[in-house]
């Protein structure tokens, strides 16, 4: 992997483990079920791609 993928995949980690703590943090702070729910679901999917992206490692 070249330095300049590397510094990519770096900054898509430090994206994905912040807009999961987003998440997270929102889920626990909504009333509506149904929105706390979609929240969850983008979390996982938040967390899922920051895996992909720590295998790439």
């Amino acid at each position: 992997m070249t330095n300049k993928e590397l510094l990519y995949v770096e900054d898509a980690l430090e994206h994905e483990a912040y807009m999961k703590n987003c998440c997270k943090k929102t889920s626990s702070q909504l009333t509506d079920p149904t929105l706390s729910s979609y929240i969850c679901e983008l979390h996982k999917k938040h967390t899922d791609l920051y895996n992909k992206f720590l295998n790439l490692l």
